[in-house]
C-alpha cells in the first residue's frame, strides 16, 4: 500500500503537451510507463546530451518500442547499442549530432538518477517547477551562497508573497554584500523582513 508523498518530495516537469494531448492518445500501460519513466529519468540526468539505454528501463522496456512508434520518444540504434531520447528539442539535436558523427554515445557511461539538492527542493516547493534555465541558475547560485543562506531567503520570499527567483536572489546578494545578520531563529529572520521590499528589492516584490 502506498503511504503517500512526502513535504520534502522533488519534482519532475512534465510537458503540458503530454496531458493535452499524449495521454488521451496511450492506451497501453507499458508505453505509459515507459513514456513517464523516460521523462523522469532523462529530466534527472545531467550533461547537455541526454539519453537512456533499453536496460535503463528495466520492467517499463516493453513499452519504448510503442512509444517510438508514436513519436513520443526517439531511438538510435548503432554498432554500440540503442540509445532513447525524448522527443524534444535537445533530444532531436541530439539524435542529429548522432546521425552526423559529432557525438559518439556509447562514450558516456549510464548513471543513477541525480538527486537534486536541497536549494532545487525549495525552489519547487515554494516557487514552482524547474525549467532547464532555472536549474542553470540554481546551480551557480549553490557555488555562490552558502548553503545555509537559501532556506531563510526562501522563506523570506514567501513571506512577502514575492515568490520569484529574482527576489530570492536579490537577498542572497545583499547578504554577501551587506553581510548577514545572524538571527536566533527563523520567526525572527521573517519578521525582520520589511527592508525586503523596499529600495533595491521593491521591483522584485511587484514581480
Amino acid at each position: 500500500m502506498f503511504n503517500g508523498f512526502t513535504s520534502s518530495e522533488t519534482f519532475t516537469a512534465v510537458p503540458d503537451t503530454f496531458f493535452r494531448e499524449l495521454l488521451s492518445q496511450i492506451d497501453d500501460a507499458d508505453e505509459l510507463r515507459a513514456t513517464l519513466f523516460a521523462i523522469w529519468r532523462i529530466e534527472h540526468t545531467e550533461g547537455p546530451i541526454r539519453f537512456l539505454r533499453r536496460a535503463d528501463f528495466g520492467e517499463f522496456a516493453s513499452g519504448v518500442d510503442q512509444a517510438v512508434a508514436r513519436g513520443s520518444l526517439l531511438e538510435v540504434r548503432n554498432e554500440a547499442g540503442e540509445f532513447v531520447f525524448l522527443n524534444s528539442p535537445r533530444g532531436r539535436a541530439s539524435v542529429e549530432a548522432i546521425q552526423s558523427g559529432k557525438f559518439d554515445p556509447s562514450s558516456v557511461t549510464s548513471a543513477p538518477p541525480v538527486e537534486h539538492s536541497n536549494v532545487f527542493t525549495l525552489y519547487e516547493q515554494n516557487i514552482g517547477a524547474l525549467t532547464p534555465l532555472i536549474a542553470d541558475m540554481l546551480r551557480e547560485a549553490e557555488k555562490e551562497y552558502p548553503s545555509a543562506w537559501f532556506e531563510e531567503a526562501f522563506e523570506i520570499a514567501v513571506a512577502k508573497n514575492a515568490r520569484n527567483w529574482k527576489y530570492v536572489e536579490a537577498i542572497l546578494k545583499r547578504w554577501k554584500e551587506k553581510g548577514r545578520d545572524e538571527r536566533k531563529n527563523r520567526e525572527d529572520a521573517v519578521k525582520d523582513f520589511k527592508r525586503y521590499t523596499e529600495g533595491e528589492f521593491s521591483e522584485y516584490f511587484r514581480e
